[in-house]
């Protein structure tokens, strides 16, 4: 995959918005709290940076799922500035309640940082090895990012890499590139050309959920 330049800007956008601030979950319908939990573990793209987090991809896919008829509610627990480090220490108690799906989106921050690769792949085999760890353990869906271009092509292709490894290691899917079809699109993000406008949040949710569709039917036979 060739990357734009404005990917550089993404990453510098993600980290940019340090404070760890957990996002307003969408309204839930009565009822909704005895529906199995798709846990969206993410950085300020899940918390809806810029918008309204009823209109960031979470949010999205809650209405997807909706108009599917799956019987799941998503909890949106996206935390601006976040690497996978601190998704790696957070997932400790967020996956102390009982999750049906786990989506995970980070790294953005780190592909700044510049962070070995290999460290990023640890520290999202540490947020696996805890998930399955629980008992039900939760089905994962792992969202792939993209190192700014400025570090390098070596650096970029083993960063990419490591999502890859991760996934086929432990048999979860991925979605290469969230931002796929986003990233670099003026009219899909906002004025500071990082973060995605509510339709660039549509187009996520649309690049998310072929493969997060699977896991919610599977849940169905299974009982939820």
């Amino acid at each position: 995959m060739i990357l734009r330049s404005s990917h550089s800007l993404l990453a510098a956008g993600l980290l940019a918005c340090s404070r760890p601030d957990a996002v307003r979950p969408p309204a839930e319908a009565p009822g909704a709290a005895d529906l199995p939990v798709v846990m969206v573990l993410g950085t300020s793209l899940a918390a809806g940076q810029g918008i309204d987090p009823e209109l960031a991809y979470p949010a999205v896919l809650q209405h997807m799922i909706d108009s599917a008829g799956y019987d799941y509610r998503v909890l949106n627990r996206g935390v601006s500035g976040e690497t996978s480090a601190g998704a790696a220490k957070r997932a400790a108690w967020l996956l102390q309640q009982p999750v049906a799906v786990l989506v995970l989106e980070t790294g953005g921050n780190d592909g700044l940082r510049g962070l070995d690769p290999g460290e990023l792949r640890a520290n999202i085999q540490a947020v696996i090895d805890l998930a399955r760890s629980r008992n039900p353990a939760p089905e994962i869906l792992l969202l792939g990012m993209e190192a700014p271009p400025n570090l390098g092509a070596s650096y970029t292709s083993r960063f990419r890499e490591a999502y890859r490894a991760v996934a086929a290691a432990n048999s979860i899917p991925l979605v290469p590139f969230v931002l796929e079809g986003v990233a670099g699109v003026d009219s899909l993000n906002q004025a500071d050309g990082i973060h995605p406008t509510p339709e660039g949040h549509r187009r996520m949710a649309g690049n998310i959920w072929p493969a997060l569709e699977p896991l919610l039917r599977a849940g169905v036979t299974r009982g939820g």
